[in-house]
């Protein structure tokens, strides 16, 4: 590698000590980071047909003044100029504010060329840019970059423009030819000098197609280095299991396997099989059967030996799992055991000592399972239920509660394929894709708020015949900012008074006590409660096959996949279940969220949808890390390129050549550079 691109930004022309301080705030140290530092947008200056101009969109235009230019003045010292412009068979207005000096050079039957916001209702332009005669732009396309403190933009068009004169040629090729060549991709150095210096759309689309290409694949070939050397430096335990009995025990289950079940086992058992450490992630949509194929796995441990550990986020969720877990494979000689804080005293010092001994064959809790005094005989399985809930720290100690155990994550959040190759790259992702046959689809319906009479109708129409239903709030109480929204506490109010002496209305949130709240919970399970008014803390895990409504009030306030997952508490018996979404959504994306809702049910699908409307922070949550920051790529719109990329990755990382061979050296740096790994460890 030439060593002079990496020189100090003060080596570039017209960059002294100053401007290269204030390029440093913008992390632009060296001449590569200058010539790196791509525009985020582009001014697009060619000449436009008004009639294919959408509103508010920036837009050039060329035309002759058709009248004397009005000059008025409003508060200090702000001007309006007004002009008409005939513009190919438009007539339109055009305004420049505080730009009083153009007066005396608009005259009418003048060619102007003038920039600006089109407002298409008024027939306005407001201008922002005016060039006095015909339009002749040299380029037609300027970049825009993002800046900071005394830097403008064109400040850093002129730096990088001086840049590209001095060290232009010897920007080097860091891709190998036969990609370059398999996906027709420009020279690394006409495609940063095309970003910078564009003079067409065309230009800009195959540089930036270079650059998507480029970032997705380095990101993918750090994941896939990463997810080799976990890989390898975790030695797994190879379980040897009996797969007579688990043939046999599948055969006990009260229905057959879907094949995306089959499928999906025959995976992680292949995995549980080989001498590495599994690292897998299952995720399935409510209701997919998730459980069936966690048992199945656990059988499979149990065989081999070893114990099995399932943890879950909460204690309804324990007990839910071990009852039909206990149902599932006790009549095969399992023995199942629940751990959870409720356990105490001698029954739990009697559990403790089972464990250790080994006659506990599955332990199922909540985080009570990675205490101290927890101590399993031989752990082989390691299955963590609703993942994202639980920190990495806490997942790793009950990792560590084994011999390296082999370890499932799953998830009833379907997450799209973007974000599980990005967010999961180092996991393997294990899909159940298809619903079991017979399951009803839930009617979903989109009310406004005036309808909330017809509403209470049909739920009492339902309570009648035995049922349950949910009625779920986005706030605890009254906040100021958000009063318009209605609050759990007050609609618990309503509901009680309006199904007095009827029926029983429980209230739960996330303020609630652990006690209170298992308490509440309790009784919708058994039915002493019918209706159940809460917040969003019912989202995971909840199972009361009675349930057949599903009430969410100012639907509008949540994502589409937490409205999914809100959906799926219902549905789960044999009778008719029905979501209803109750949302005055102001903006044209909420009313398209509330669409997409009530025409389809499949998860994945919503997810997907999801990412298109909200983008990949709001799918996690701000707060969520592990979302990659691409300069040029966006994982949402150029999606097949980031599956392409990360199966070439996948390919390049397990091949030899990629190691030994001269043409992948800038790559097999650009991984040293990452801390990945040490040359040495991966040959």
């Amino acid at each position: 590698m030439n060593s002079t691109i990496f020189e100090p930004i003060t080596a570039v022309k017209g960059i002294g000590n100053e401007t290269a301080a204030a390029l440093e705030e913008m992390e632009i140290h060296t001449v590569k980071n200058l010539l790196e530092h791509l525009p985020y947008r582009y001014e697009d200056y060619r000449l436009r047909d008004l009639e294919t101009v959408e509103h508010e969109e920036r837009v050039t235009v060329e035309g002759k003044i058709h009248t004397i230019p009005t000059l008025g003045y409003f508060g200090k010292k702000k001007s309006r100029l007004t002009i008409k412009l005939l513009s190919g068979r438009y007539l339109i207005n055009v305004i420049f504010f505080n730009q009083p000096y153009l007066k005396p050079k608009l005259t009418i039957g003048e060619t102007i060329t003038v920039t600006g916001k089109w407002d298409r209702h008024r027939q306005t332009i407001t201008g922002s840019e005016c060039h006095i005669g015909n339009h002749s732009r040299e380029k037609e396309f300027e970049p825009v970059y993002s800046v900071k403190g005394s830097i403008t933009v064109k400040g850093l068009r002129r730096f990088i423009s001086n840049a590209f004169s001095q060290y232009g040629s010897m920007i080097e090729e860091n891709l190998p030819p036969q990609l370059l060549a398999t996906y027709k991709l420009m020279p690394r150095k006409d495609a940063l000098r095309m970003m910078h210096f564009p003079f067409s759309a065309d230009d800009i689309k195959k540089a930036r197609r270079r650059f998507v290409y480029e970032e997705f694949l380095m990101f993918q070939l750090k994941m896939q280095a990463l997810r080799k050397v976990q890989r390898e430096q975790s030695k797994g335990i190879g379980q040897e299991f009996d797969g007579k009995s688990v043939e046999a025990f599948v055969g006990t289950l009260p229905f057959p396997l879907t094949h995306a079940q089959n499928r999906v086992v025959e995976e992680i058992l292949n995995d549980m099989k080989s001498p590495y450490r599994m690292n897998r992630l299952l995720q399935g949509d409510v209701g997919s059967g998730k459980t069936v194929v966690a048992a199945i796995c656990l059988k499979a441990t149990i065989t081999a030996g070893f114990q099995g550990a399932l943890m879950v986020p909460t204690e309804i969720l324990a007990e839910q799992h071990t009852q039909s877990l206990k149902a599932m494979l006790e009549p095969t000689g399992v023995k199942v055991a629940l751990l959870t804080s409720s356990v105490k005293g001698k029954k739990r010092r009697e559990l403790l000592e089972m464990l250790e001994s080994g006659e506990i064959d599955l332990l199922i809790g909540t985080h009570a399972l990675i205490q101290d005094e927890v101590n399993f005989r031989n752990l082989g399985l390691v299955i963590t239920d609703e993942q994202h809930r639980f920190g990495v720290e806490q997942r790793r100690i009950l990792r560590e509660k084994g011999a390296n155990p082999d370890v499932l994550f799953m998830t009833a959040t379907p997450i799209p394929r973007t974000l599980a190759i990005t967010v999961f790259g180092e996991m393997d992702v294990s899909t159940i894709d298809e619903m079991p046959a017979g399951r009803k689809a839930i009617e979903t319906y989109w009310a406004k708020h005036q309808m909330l009479d017809r509403i209470l109708t049909f739920v009492e129409k339902e309570l009648k015949k035995g049922r349950q239903a949910y009625v779920i709030c986005p706030l605890i109480e009254e906040s100021e900012k958000l009063d318009s929204l209605q609050n759990v506490l007050d609609v618990h109010a309503m509901l009680t008074q309006y199904f007095a002496n009827r029926y029983k209305v429980g209230l739960m949130h996330g303020r609630l006590p652990a006690d209170e709240k298992d308490e509440v919970m309790q009784e919708f399970s058994v039915n002493i409660a019918q209706i159940l008014v809460s917040t969003t803390v019912v989202e995971v895990g909840v199972n009361v096959p009675n349930a057949t409504v599903m009430v969410i009030y100012d639907a509008e306030r949540f994502g589409l996949s937490q409205l999914h997952q809100l959906r799926g508490r219902v549905g789960r018996g044999s009778d008719q279940s029905f979501c209803i979404l109750l949302a005055d959504p102001k903006t044209e994306v909420g009313k398209e969220r509330m669409k997409i809702m009530t025409e389809t049910n499949d998860g994945f699908v919503l997810s997907e949808k999801d990412l298109e409307l909200r983008g990949p922070g709001d799918f996690f949550g701000k707060k969520q890390s592990g979302l990659p920051e691409f300069k040029v790529a966006d994982m949402v719109h150029d999606y097949r390129t980031l599956e392409v990329a990360r199966e070439d990755a996948a390919k390049l990382i397990a091949s030899q050549s990629f190691w030994h061979s001269g043409e992948y050296a800038p790559l097999r740096d650009y991984l040293e550079g990452t801390g990945v790994f040490t040359g040495e460890k991966l040959d």
